[in-house]
């Protein structure tokens, strides 16, 4: 799992029928570096499946690959990041 910071969402024209009802979100994955503040710590964008609402400047929590498909288990979905939280406070040890 990893942790970034919502700074968009995504319109598609079409989408697959078996994901409707939910936002697709632009997401800037941070290590923990980046989560010290280091801008060097700020991963490439990922887009990530969100049923919870997050919204722009959010942190949230993603599971990727097969984790990201579990919550519907056991049909399959085209999922490869989903949000499994929204963070309402991050708290690092120095």
């Amino acid at each position: 799992m990893r942790i970034g910071r919502v700074i968009g969402k995504l319109t598609l024209s079409r989408g697959e029928e078996s994901v409707r009802g939910a936002r697709w979100l632009v997401v800037e994955p941070f290590s923990l570096a980046g989560l010290r503040g280091d801008p060097a710590g700020v991963s490439e964008e990922l887009i990530v499946y969100d049923e919870l609402g997050a919204t722009e400047g959010q942190m949230i929590a993603i599971s990727e690959g097969a984790e990201a498909a579990g919550p519907f288990h056991p049909d399959q979905k085209p999922i490869d990041a989903y949000c499994a939280a929204i963070l309402d406070t991050i708290h690092l040890e120095p």
